[in-house]
């Protein structure tokens, strides 16, 4: 996609949540999150690429000790509908016998996010806990559900705050809808 075609779709956009709201869901999260798992020393596994921006932001809010590690595991791959899921990158700390908060960006379908918390279990954690920003609003969830939701959105195309419209857009300090999508 050319750069004109992409600040286009960001301008004719819908704002949904603006920063000063994400900020306060992203307070309401780390609260949330704190009270459960203050004393549980836990790993954080950031889901690549679309969890990198809700993860910084949320970790920063989390003055307790823990670990940061990431994993990459994606079913779109720059494309606007999910296929089959890709492994790129486990973490590189054991989960054996740890408690494991794996945070992304969308929980849409449920796929990847269930997948991940399986691989988990599979190395050994000792629980696995999953907290995303957004809960997409639709009946094609699989039976799964994380355990802290920031938002509840409505099912459109979004993108901001580590959600992307073909890989851009990622970096918007705010949540918005595609028109027409």
């Amino acid at each position: 996609m050319d750069i004109k075609s992409i600040k286009k779709i960001e301008a004719e956009s819908d704002c949904l949540c603006d920063s000063e709201k994400l900020n306060k869901v992203l307070d309401v999260l780390a609260n949330q999150i704190t009270n459960d798992l203050e004393e549980k020393n836990p790993i954080i596994l950031c889901v690549m690429t679309g969890g990198v921006v809700p993860t910084g932001h949320l970790v920063t809010r989390l003055s307790f000790p823990l670990q940061l590690d990431y994993i990459h595991a994606t079913r779109y791959r720059g494309e606007t509908s999910g296929g089959e899921l890709h492994w790129i990158q486990e973490p590189s700390i054991s989960l054996q016998d740890r408690n494991i908060l794996i945070i992304d960006d969308i929980f849409d379908e449920g796929i990847t996010l269930l997948e991940i918390a399986k691989y988990c279990k599979s190395k050994g954690a000792a629980k696995v806990h999953s907290a995303v920003l957004v809960n997409k609003l639709h009946n094609r969830k699989i039976n799964y559900k994380p355990d802290y939701i920031g938002l509840d959105i409505e099912d459109r195309y979004l993108f901001g705050f580590g959600m992307d419209y073909k890989n851009y857009l990622r970096n918007v300090n705010s949540i918005h809808a595609v028109k027409g999508m």
